[in-house]
């Protein structure tokens, strides 16, 4: 049995799951991060170089081949990191992705709206059952544990992108996903939060940098700058080494002020 707290991150190879991967070594966790993108032989970038980087701060970090979408590869995924580290800790419902091709909603085709909520909502919500079984099944023999579940959603979970329509959808239903397991694993003593980033600077959002340059400089954000993987990691620690333990439920916002209302 693994004496530090193991942490499961989903989509680690890069972006906002990288910066959850490191800041959670950070606070003492190992990690075991998945993504579809398995290259052992790339350092540049993805999980070999997302673990590179985890031990550079003297932590341990399984890379796991794995695509959420998939449902039939969930248990596998959970038993590579029960095999490694015999535990389970955290789950981070990270990975995500956005329309290949920006459609207004009344374009919005059928193919791009399924592929949003496979990979963004029913891949998580299903593996988060299993996961949730898992640490239900270890809660028993090790009372003293303190299990928790992340859910990455987005600023579009409350508000409208009529050219994502499907993207907007998806983080919806994964915040309300959210509420749900926070609801029925209270009684267990699993924690269940979301964290909402705003506009965070990754691959996802480097082809439109220039929109949110102006928006950003506008107004829209009230700090004034981009978001980074660092400043969702950091929420995420916080709510993983348990700094509030009376609040499952939970929804933390990582937007700069976005969710202030303003005239």
């Amino acid at each position: 049995m693994h004496e530090k707290p193991v942490a499961l991150v989903t989509g680690a190879g890069r972006g906002i799951g990288r910066g959850i991967a490191l800041e959670l070594v950070r606070e003492g966790f190992a990690v075991a991060g998945c993504d579809i993108v398995f290259e052992p032989g790339n350092a540049a970038s993805g999980l070999f170089e997302a673990k590179a980087a985890v031990e550079s701060l003297g932590g341990e970090f399984l890379p796991v081949r794995a695509d959420i979408a998939s449902l039939d590869g969930h248990e596998a995924l959970l038993d590579a990191v029960r095999e490694r580290y015999g535990r389970l800790d955290l789950l981070v419902n990270n990975a995500g992705v956005a329309p290949k091709v920006r459609l207004d909603v009344l374009e919005t085709t059928p193919e791009s709206f399924d592929r949003l909520m496979d990979i963004n909502l029913r891949g998580a919500f299903f593996l988060t059952q299993k996961a949730a079984r898992l640490m239900i099944e270890e809660k028993k023999t090790a009372p003293d544990r303190r299990p928790a579940i992340v859910f990455i959603s987005s600023v579009s979970a409350r508000v409208s992108s009529p050219s994502r329509a499907e993207y907007c959808i998806s983080k919806a239903g994964l915040s309300m996903a959210a509420k749900v397991f926070a609801d029925r694993l209270a009684e267990f003593g699993i924690m269940v939060y979301e964290v909402r980033p705003g506009i965070i600077r990754t691959d996802m959002t480097a082809a439109v940098k220039e929109e949110y340059d102006g928006l950003i400089a506008g107004g829209l954000v009230p700090q004034k700058r981009w978001g980074f993987p660092e400043d969702v990691g950091k929420a995420v620690a916080a709510l993983a080494k348990g700094s509030f333990p009376y609040s499952t439920g939970l929804v933390l916002e990582v937007s700069g002020g976005m969710d202030i209302a303003r005239l």
